[in-house]
């Protein structure tokens, strides 16, 4: 059963398509959440309405915001990417922002009495600090993205959300059991992925 799913729906070439839009995804985030968490580091008055902004944009269904940008976008991988990257901005945006400002005090200390500017300290300690948690950021944002590129194959963006759309409409619940398994899979094997290098970085820059 497996291998019929399997060669029959093309899960190899899908799979292919899902991890390459996941991986632009991811891309795209981690410089988008990276700078809007410095940004409202440095401007911490707006930090509460850029969060409370992103916060909203993640409480809106993924279907209904995957419906709503195809007015813009039209179907298929860009309105899934734009999907993927506005729900995906806010756990590395808001961990990026309480890592760096949640650096022991007397790592600030140490490093101002050495003579370091408010931007090398930026640079050279809150930031490094931050990484850990930056990195669980990332984490939540890989499952994120997974859910709503899988989602995008009901608007014909490919991907392994295809051939779930496929098994629906057929009534097959074999496809729907094999794809939905190895959708579980890789969101399962890139989260660890993300825990190993978190936990390095933990190694290396945990407080």
């Amino acid at each position: 059963m497996i291998l019929y799913v399997w060669k029959t729906q093309q899960l190899g070439i899908k799979t292919f398509e899902h991890l390459y839009m996941v991986f632009i995804t991811l891309m795209i985030v981690i410089v988008i959440g990276i700078s809007i968490g410095i940004f409202i580091y440095k401007r911490q008055n707006l930090s509460n309405i850029i969060l409370n902004f992103l916060n909203a944009i993640e409480s809106v269904p993924e279907l209904a915001l995957l419906v709503l940008l195809i007015p813009l976008f039209g179907i298929g991988v860009k309105p899934t990417l734009v999907a993927s990257v506005l729900y995906s901005i806010l756990p590395i945006a808001r961990n990026t922002y309480v890592g760096l400002t949640n650096v022991d005090f007397q790592y600030i200390e140490i490093a101002r009495a050495i003579g370091l500017s408010e931007k090398e300290i930026l640079w050279k300690v809150r930031i490094p600090l931050a990484l850990p948690l930056l990195a669980a950021g990332i984490r939540i944002a890989i499952v994120f993205t997974m859910g709503v590129v899988t989602l995008g194959g009901l608007i014909a963006a490919g991907g392994l959300g295809g051939p779930i759309q496929t098994g629906i409409h057929l009534y097959d619940k074999n496809i729907i059991m094999v794809t939905g398994l190895w959708i579980g899979i890789l969101a399962v094997l890139l989260d660890s992925m993300g825990n190993f290098f978190e936990q390095l970085l933990r190694k290396r820059y945990g407080q």
